[in-house]
């Protein structure tokens, strides 16, 4: 679900891009989660600053699969800037969805770059010099359904061998439409890191290959962001603590 209202198509500014994670408990919760993918729409849009956002649910497993997880739920947002992030996630709209969840964490992220559209947008727009530290990646597919079989055959070797990947801080899998628009949000410790999986992992190559060669996507969007802040818990762990690189030996 994404901002109803007519916006520009691309970004001259550095934006604030958020990513909220909730984790929810009984099936009451869940089934809250899942009515606010319609009922938080209209706050979402009138929050002051905020220039594009989704919601969007999860996958079982690995995170990135067809069957849904009823319990975990993902606001991305882009903010025109630090303050209006600020203000935006200290709102009533995300107090409800703090206050309903079991989990929370938010990072907040810097771009760095980006290449490819979302709903016909470039929402990250121009990004800054990448820095020495941990960096996001975000990759968003909108699938073409004559291709969903192939796809959905691919996805999950690749998916749990970026899990297995020891470099990687934090894996999740969401999407807005379940099978059909889909993203994967990775954490790593560096640039190199994030660089030899893309470049030596069997099946991430070879799937880049064939989505290429056999036009799978209506859309496609691939961004990198350095992360400026993280806040709250996921999986019984300070998110600040997951984050963290690992003490040397």
């Amino acid at each position: 679900m994404t901002d109803p209202r007519p916006r520009h198509r691309g970004r001259t500014t550095i934006p604030t891009v958020t990513l909220t994670l909730h984790r929810f408990g009984p099936v009451r919760d869940r089934l809250w989660a899942l009515a606010q993918m319609g009922l938080a729409r209209r706050p979402l849009a009138r929050l002051p600053g905020l220039d594009f956002w989704k919601l969007m649910g999860s996958g079982t497993g690995e995170g990135f699969t067809p069957v849904p997880n009823t319990a975990v739920w993902a606001i991305l947002c882009v903010w025109d800037d630090d303050g209006a992030a600020e203000a935006g996630l200290e709102s009533d709209v995300f107090a409800r969805w703090a206050a309903r969840a079991a989990e929370v964490c938010t990072l907040r992220m810097d771009p760095i770059s980006a290449r490819g559209v979302w709903s016909g947008r470039a929402p990250f727009g121009p990004g800054r010099a990448a820095p020495v530290g941990p960096l996001a990646a975000l990759t968003r597919a909108s699938v073409r359904p004559r291709n969903l079989m192939r796809f959905w055959r691919r996805v999950p070797d690749i998916s749990a061998r970026i899990g297995d990947d020891p470099s990687v801080r934090l894996k999740i899998g969401v999407g807005e439409v379940p099978l059909l628009h889909q993203v994967t949000f990775s954490v790593w410790p560096d640039a190199d890191s994030m660089t030899r999986f893309a470049r030596n992992s069997g099946p991430h190559a070879a799937a880049i290959k064939a989505v290429r060669d056999g036009d799978w996507f209506a859309e496609e969007l691939y961004a990198r962001f350095a992360i400026s802040d993280a806040k709250g818990q996921w999986q019984g762990r300070p998110i600040g603590d997951i984050l963290a690189p690992p003490a040397p030996a």
